[in-house]
């Protein structure tokens, strides 16, 4: 049988009660509740004048305050923003010429949240990021790296914007595509040609912009998730890291100063000039690192061709495999737990760590922990994994 609690509320309440049958006397009644005898007089003056819901606690704020601003520059304050609309700093330099003592920015502004007069923004959810890519480059087709190398405008005024795919361990420039826009399905279409042309990676390197990352769970984006389910894993860089690609800024130095200086009339003559580079850079133009040999000397095609059909991304026997339903939930435990809107009717896979506590994957990547703690999944780096 569990232990019977009581509440500071119920507690009172018998006191009142008791006080009012007088089987004790004042004093022995309130040394047994532990309170002072003017504070059980307070209680019974409250029951008898306003009834027992008189014992609940009340406000301590004081009645009045020597230091609130005065109601009229209230008014003012008030009156000012809904004509001008204008934020605490400006109104508050108007009342500078109204009035001889005004209050500080920080003031007025609580003044005009608590009046309803300032939105409270929803705080953005900022993704943590999985950390720093650490797959080797030791052979053809492990890594490939991709950017977009920055816009500049062509002749014609119009802004290009060059994708640039390189395997990382030859230098092979795999493809160098001007686009008019940074375009996910342009994109897409594109990395399918070139797992046509050269067969698939392992990994694919990038940095953390669109179309290859985004703030969904785990920094997924349509794109890579594409990658995930033709078996190919994405790899993010750190935010402001351009040196954890380095090989490949390296090559964008090198494409422009070739290329974009000064840039051909239109897109389609620069992209001529694109391919000439590609050409030369590939086929003609030693390279250090490779002791002086061509990128075309030491880059193999992959041994994985593109698949005619995308199978669904399997998981090991000892997973929980779980399919997430058209509104982006899994049922678990006959709870509803949201994963993400990209994932919709895909399938996801769970691995025990812990006592109620799930380690959970899309293919080979880490999506982060289900803690049945509070049903919700936490991103990859969330401190409160650590138990």
């Amino acid at each position: 049988m569990p232990w019977r609690t009581a509440s500071i509320m119920d507690e009172r309440i018998r006191f009142v009660v008791e006080a009012e049958r007088g089987f004790h006397s004042f004093s022995e009644l309130c040394r047994r509740y532990g309170i002072s005898r003017p504070t059980g007089y307070l209680w019974l003056k409250r029951s008898r004048e306003e009834g027992l819901a008189a014992l609940s606690d009340r406000s301590h704020r004081p009645a009045s305050c020597p230091h609130a601003t005065p109601q009229d520059v209230v008014d003012r304050i008030l009156q000012l923003r809904k004509q001008r609309g204008w934020g605490a700093p400006k109104l508050r330099k108007v009342l500078e010429r109204e009035f001889d003592r005004v209050p500080c920015v920080d003031t007025v502004h609580q003044i005009l949240k608590r009046n309803g007069m300032v939105k409270t923004r929803k705080p953005r959810r900022r993704r943590t990021h999985p950390g720093p890519p650490t797959t080797p480059m030791d052979r053809p087709n492990a890594v490939w790296t991709v950017d977009f190398k920055g816009e500049f405008r062509t002749g014609d005024g119009r802004l290009c914007y060059p994708l640039t795919v390189q395997d990382g361990f030859s230098r092979f420039l795999l493809d160098c595509k001007g686009m008019l826009r940074l375009d996910l399905s342009q994109t897409m279409r594109r990395f399918d040609h070139l797992f046509r042309t050269y067969g698939m990676p392992d990994v694919i390197k990038s940095d953390n912009g669109h179309p290859f990352a985004s703030t969904a769970i785990a920094r997924l984006s349509q794109l890579s998730v594409r990658w995930i389910k033709l078996g190919i894993r994405p790899e993010l860089i750190e935010p402001a890291s351009p040196h954890q690609n380095g090989r490949h800024e390296r090559m964008h130095r090198t494409l422009k100063a070739e290329t974009t200086r000064p840039a051909k009339k239109d897109l389609r003559a620069q992209q001529r000039r694109f391919d000439s580079f590609r050409e030369v850079f590939n086929q003609e133009r030693p390279h250090e690192a490779l002791d002086l040999e061509t990128p075309a000397s030491v880059y193999e095609r992959s041994a994985r061709p593109f698949p005619s059909r995308i199978e669904e991304v399997s998981y090991p026997d000892h997973f929980e495999v779980r399919k997430i339903s058209q509104d982006t939930t899994i049922r678990w435990k006959n709870r509803k737990v949201f994963v993400s809107n990209l994932l919709a009717r895909d399938y996801i896979g769970l691995e025990e760590v812990g006592e109620g506590l799930w380690s959970v994957y899309f293919g080979p990547v880490h999506l982060g922990w289900l803690d049945e703690k509070d049903y919700r999944i936490m991103d990859v780096r969330d401190e409160r994994r650590r138990r």
